[in-house]
């Protein structure tokens, strides 16, 4: 544990929550399986279960060292450190991808005339100062917003539910062309994103005040997500239906702009605007904060804060330069770094190190009896 820094429980779990619901309640999840998308959220939901256990798992052989030491002294000096270092670009990679999610969805709805770096720079500098304080004051700043969109979130769907907007019948019919399209949706886009990317927690393990509970909260705080995210996705469905849900650049902004309610309770944009802003910014915070603090690791930094700046200007910059526009960006995330991103590191390389583990601990189990008999 680096300079006396802990996360309650609590803590842990609001940043796990905002962290999942993040950019994927922007544009939507497992929506190419139609009204059994929810489906497809569920089953990933699972998957992205197991793989915090195993996750979890080789933490608990090393509980006081981050996902970066953890690979060196598994993996040997020289691959461990190359592999780390990989995974650090890949946690900026991603973060840089979150932050143009952000910033399309701003200038997209509300700050039309405003220029994409413009919007960007000023959520880098947020969460620069954020970080610079420490990781513990983002975990507290998750203890508050959690509540705030829980309450937004209970808010929108009573008024939902309060109008005619809705049509369950939209649901039906379920698994109209079997368990394929939803298993294909599901695996790897869905469970990749954004279950699959729970692998970026293993830089904050150490952290945890509580260590025993850790195994139980983070399940938790999945299983919380993917219901929140099914929950929503049925809400895409039964009230903008299959067609115009798929065709929408963010849905849940089409949706509760077509909230109105006792004829002055409308125009809620504002409100779906600050459930995005606020998961994407815990989302971009804490896949930047890996990536900073494993290139301090790998370099011996002494303190990951003298490399924010830097870094947040490559954040900002790649930002703007990641895509020509919104459409290339999608395509790209969607065809391109399911599977030769995500995969790798998160299921790929997990899985080799857990096969690593258990063949030297039955080794050295084998050599205990031995030397026994």
């Amino acid at each position: 544990m680096k300079n006396g820094t802990t996360i309650s429980t609590y803590q842990f779990f609001s940043m796990i929550v905002l962290f999942e619901l993040g950019s994927a309640i922007v544009v939507g999840v497992g929506l190419d399986a139609g009204q059994d998308a929810w489906m497809t959220v569920l089953i990933a939901m699972l998957a992205g279960l197991v793989l915090y256990c195993v996750l979890y798992y080789l933490h608990s052989h090393f509980p006081s060292d981050t996902w970066i030491a953890y690979l060196q002294k598994v993996l040997t000096v020289p691959i461990g450190w190359f592999i780390g270092f990989l995974y650090c670009l890949y946690f900026i990679y991603i973060a840089t991808r979150v932050l143009r999610d952000f910033g399309d969805l701003l200038t997209t709805s509300m700050l039309t005339d405003t220029p994409l770096m413009v919007i960007n720079l000023l959520m880098v500098f947020v969460i620069v100062y954020v970080l610079f304080h420490g990781i513990n004051v983002l975990a507290r700043t998750g203890e508050f917003f959690l509540i705030i969109l829980f309450f937004i979130g209970f808010f929108s769907v009573t008024l939902i539910f309060s109008t005619d907007l809705y049509n369950i019948k939209n649901l039906m019919p379920v698994l109209e062309n079997g368990w394929m399209p939803v298993l294909r949706e599901a695996f790897p886009v869905t469970f990749t994103f954004p279950f699959g990317e729970i692998i970026v927690f293993t830089m904050l393990f150490h952290f945890l005040n509580k260590k025993e509970m850790g195994l139980r909260i983070g399940l938790l705080a999945i299983g919380m997500s993917g219901l929140l995210l099914a929950l929503t996705t049925i809400l895409y469905i039964i009230v903008l239906g299959v067609d115009i849900t798929n065709r929408a650049t963010f849905p849940l902004l089409t949706m509760v702009g077509k909230i109105q309610a006792a004829d002055f309770i409308e125009r809620l944009d504002a409100l779906a605007v600050t459930v995005l802003v606020v998961a994407m910014f815990f989302k971009v915070a804490i896949f930047f904060y890996a990536g900073v603090a494993g290139f301090s690791e790998l370099f011996k930094v002494d303190k990951f804060q003298k490399l924010l700046p830097l870094f947040g200007a490559i954040l900002v910059f790649n930002s703007v330069h990641i895509a020509a526009n919104f459409s290339e960006h999608l395509k790209e995330g969607l065809e391109v770094v399911p599977y030769y991103l995500h995969l790798p590191f998160q299921v790929g390389i997990p899985l080799i190190v857990l096969a690593i583990v258990l063949i030297r601990k039955k080794m050295g189990s084998s050599k205990k009896s031995s030397s026994f008999s």
